[in-house]
């Protein structure tokens, strides 16, 4: 996302922050299940069209958004949204925040 974002317009904060889901209206279960895009203006969208709106902010069109609702790309990216959901623990990424960081998780785990 760093690499898309060239002008700063996202955010990121992990919902094991502490109070990182409430300060933005969210509860830890929703956060546990799927990611989570707030843009300006409060509009909201969880998994793979989360993705897409942040995609669309970093990249300041609303191009990603459109795209999502041609028929049949929207199933598509859930589904493979899905997939990646149940399987990120076996997927290459960063260290999760709350090994960096395992001070700040007591209760966010």
């Amino acid at each position: 996302m760093q690499a898309l974002d060239r002008r700063h317009r996202v955010r990121v904060v992990p919902f094991q922050q502490p109070g990182a889901a409430a300060a933005y209206g969210l509860s830890v279960a929703q956060c546990r299940s799927a990611v989570w895009g707030i843009a300006p203006g409060w509009q909201r969208a969880a998994g793979a069209a989360a993705i897409n709106l942040v995609v669309a902010v970093a990249l300041g069109t609303r191009l990603p958004l459109w795209i999502y609702t041609i028929p049949g790309i929207q199933q598509l990216q859930d589904s493979a949204y899905a997939w990646v959901a149940r399987n990120r623990q076996r997927l290459p990424g960063v260290t999760p925040y709350c090994e960096q960081y395992p001070d700040q998780c007591g209760g966010a785990r």
